[in-house]
């Protein structure tokens, strides 16, 4: 034994120590460095064995207290554990847990982001002499033991758009795919093709895949996380953590920290509590499946022990996947079930094609149960049998009309048709020459042109009303002030001052030189956009909650309930446009910045359920969100792939998913079940991203351009497919809903 060597290792697992205890002093590792300088004094006259069972008490002395540590570690503890540079990260864990791998996509400062990794592996598995090698795609953020090229994985839209080439790679040759999730979050810039748009063709693509996933957590930053965390099986590393928000993040928005400042240590310690994001918080809660058990402190590069549980925990959770969704199983999970160790049961990873649907299927119902007691269910009994009965009566029917009638008649049209353009053949040649010589005989004139596009235009659209109704019953409180408004373009362009009354009505809030769309309450649009006295809420007692326990929370969601006359930030009814019936969930800007928890989740899925019993196109009015509520933590951030696995089966099944965004909107939702739609549009002067100025600033120091967030910017990026003024939406919605939609609605 090399006497020194270990001393200096030994100090440097007390450094270790003092690191992950941030502020916290402790007297006992103060005490013990102090011995491991003064130990070669002491043991000056030691022989050799002496010396090495000396060191060999230090040792086992630090493990010890290393373990006692461990015991009280805190949430704030946890995280500084996981962005230690010392910790073992994506390329440790290829090299130990897998037995061959070749890393593909870009390597090192020559990829295209080096911060996501991605590696075709091997996992050989031996049954008596027969070896079996089982391929999977390794993707992951990696941190590289703080290489700064690799950004500490905080991975900007080009390193998700690699991933998810390489997770449809994996889905085309029908192998597993290991996620392995080490991210503070994505970077959030909107350089093509967008931070918020990538995470949402990932989130949305992922939910499809046809083969296992399982992802492993170690640090999940928000949507940044949920780019490549979505899984059949979630495992989570026992010293990581998995958050909406960093602690520093949520304690700068609880403090309202502004510029330079930084947010007091005991209200991140707070926040990093309050959020529970620890994986044992998360376990409880149903957000991940099982917890790998570090060595104490968390797990370090040369903790070789730690990679052998977690290759029995990823072997096991994918094993656990594919039998889930096969035929034959019965012994192979009993076996799996009633004992630890199963190195001896061989399962295959490829599917066959009903189990990939059945995988699939069972994905969905995985997410949908999630976050069922994050919300508040204020529905009396009688409010929910009538929802449930509704439910079956549109199912019901749809099956009937959608199942049975309409195949049937579509069979009939067909064949009528194929026969009408055979006679058609025939018949065309001889009404030519007959047109001619009528014509020659001067007995036939031109046709009405009209009539003629009836025949041949693909849809019939109804009269579309431009502009505003006269009388709509809903006056803005803005126009009852008695002043003139100067629009923000005013020295630009040289707009004139509007007096608010009629600014705020015969306007519409818009600027009548430049165009300006000045911010109005959803009300207006209730009352504008749809056809009167047509809008019929449902779900209105589904009501945001404080499922964390955050401090103080309780009393400011009851303060926005009280203020909006809301109970969530999001509103669900149906109405029609222009006698089209239509489903539209809107997320209110005045609840809460319109920032979606669990409730305003559920209630969007259930919308989305039911307009797909009722077979309608669904409408997502965005009147403005700030994103993920923060203070409920992962109840919060699990909505973006649960709402856009329910986005997914609406759209798959036929549905017309329209996105129109308005003021401003950011972060988890635009990065998931909003940024998914193909038909996005947003009302002039709105700004959309995926992070605010400030958030940008703070995390990466870039000082962005006032427009870098407007619509037409969005516009250009491919965000959005349109931006159009106030006073056109209703025009504009009805022609989309014709011109997307067509003559047949929903089933296209």
């Amino acid at each position: 034994m090399n006497i020194e060597k270990k001393l200096q290792e030994l100090q440097k697992r007390v450094n270790y120590a003092r690191d992950i205890l941030g502020r916290e002093t402790r007297p006992e590792l103060d005490a013990f460095s102090r011995e491991i300088a003064g130990f070669p004094d002491r043991t000056r006259d030691f022989s050799e064995d002496q010396a090495i069972r000396a060191v060999e008490s230090l040792d086992t002395r630090l493990s010890a207290m290393e373990s006692a540590i461990d015991a009280q570690l805190t949430a704030m503890d946890k995280v500084r554990i996981v962005r230690h540079p010392q910790r073992a990260c994506l390329k440790d864990i290829l090299e130990n847990v897998y037995d061959n791998y070749t890393e593909i996509g870009g390597q090192d400062e020559h990829s295209i982001d080096p911060g996501m990794l991605i590696a075709r592996a091997y996992i050989t598995r031996h049954r008596g002499k027969k070896v079996i090698n089982q391929p999977v795609m390794v993707v992951g953020q990696e941190k590289g033991h703080g290489e700064e090229f690799r950004n500490g994985g905080s991975i900007k839209p080009w390193g998700n758009s690699k991933a998810l080439k390489y997770m449809k790679v994996a889905a085309r040759e029908q192998i597993p795919i290991h996620a392995y999730v080490n991210t503070p979050g994505s970077y959030p810039v909107e350089d093509f093709p967008g931070a918020a748009q990538q995470i949402a063709e990932n989130i949305y693509e992922m939910a499809g895949l046809p083969v296992p996933i399982v992802a492993i957590f170690s640090e999940g930053g928000s949507g940044g996380a949920e780019a490549i965390g979505m899984a059949d099986k979630r495992l989570m590393l026992s010293h990581g953590y998995y958050s909406v928000i960093s602690p520093e993040g949520a304690a700068a928005i609880e403090g309202h920290v502004r510029g330079s400042q930084r947010a007091p240590a005991e209200l991140i310690e707070a926040c990093a509590v309050s959020q529970r994001i620890t994986a044992q918080d998360n376990l409880e809660n149903g957000y991940i499946d099982a917890i790998i058990q570090e060595p104490p402190l968390g797990v370090r590069a040369d903790h070789f022990d730690f990679y052998k549980r977690v290759r029995e925990q990823v072997i096991r959770a994918t094993d656990e996947v594919a039998l889930g969704v096969r035929g034959v199983r019965l012994f192979r999970a009993l076996a799996m079930r009633h004992f630890k160790k199963h190195e001896d049961i061989i399962v295959r990873w490829s599917l066959n094609e009903k189990a990939r649907e059945r995988l699939v299927a069972r994905r969905f119902r995985k997410y949908r149960r999630m976050a069922q007691s994050a919300y508040q269910d204020n529905r009396s009994l009688l409010e929910k049998l009538y929802a449930t009965s509704t439910g079956i009566v549109s199912n019901t029917t749809g099956i009937v009309l959608y199942g049975l009638i309409k195949p049937f008649r579509q069979r009939i049209e067909r064949l009528v048709e194929e026969v009408t353009d055979e006679v058609h053949v025939i018949t065309g040649r001889v009404n030519g020459f007959l047109r001619k010589g009528l014509k020659k005989m001067g007995l036939l004139q031109n046709g009405d042109r009209q009539k003629e596009m009836e025949l041949t235009g693909l849809s019939d659209p109804a009269p579309v009303n431009g502009g505003i109704e006269a009388d709509t019953g809903y006056v803005s409180p803005q126009a009852l002030e008695d002043r003139e408004v100067t629009c923000p373009h005013a020295a630009k362009r040289g707009c004139l001052d509007i007096w608010a009354r009629d600014l705020f009505t015969d306007f519409a809030g818009v600027c009548p030189h430049c165009g300006y769309n000045f911010p109005m309450e959803y009300q207006w649009y209730l009352h504008n956009v749809f056809d009167e006295g047509s809008v019929r809420e449902f779900n209105r007692d589904i009501a945001s909650g404080n499922p964390t326990g955050f401090p103080n929370f309780d009393s400011r969601i009851e303060a926005a309930k009280k203020k909006t006359g809301l109970q969530s930030s999001c509103l669900t009814f149906n109405a029609t446009l222009e006698g089209l019936r239509v489903t539209c969930a809107t997320l209110v800007a005045n609840f809460r910045g319109g920032s979606v928890g669990a409730a305003e989740g559920e209630k969007f899925i259930r919308a989305l359920e039911l307009a797909g019993a009722k077979h309608q196109p669904f409408l997502a009015y965005i009147h403005g969100t700030a994103g993920i509520r923060i203070q409920e933590g992962v109840n919060g951030l699990i909505q973006m792939p649960r709402v856009t696995m329910a986005v997914r089966r609406y759209i798959e099944e036929g549905g017309l998913y329209i996105v129109l965004y308005d003021t401003n909107s950011y972060a988890g939702p635009v990065a998931s079940f909003l940024g998914c739609s193909p038909y996005q549009y947003a009302v002039r002067s709105s700004r959309l991203g995926f992070a605010g100025p400030g958030v940008i600033k703070e995390t990466t120091g870039m000082e962005i351009p006032p427009n870098y967030h407007n619509s037409f910017k969005a516009l250009s990026r491919g965000h959005i497919q349109g931006v159009w003024s106030r006073t056109d939406i209703r025009k504009n919605l009805h022609q989309a809903f014709l011109t997307i939609g067509g003559r047949n609605l929903y089933y296209r």
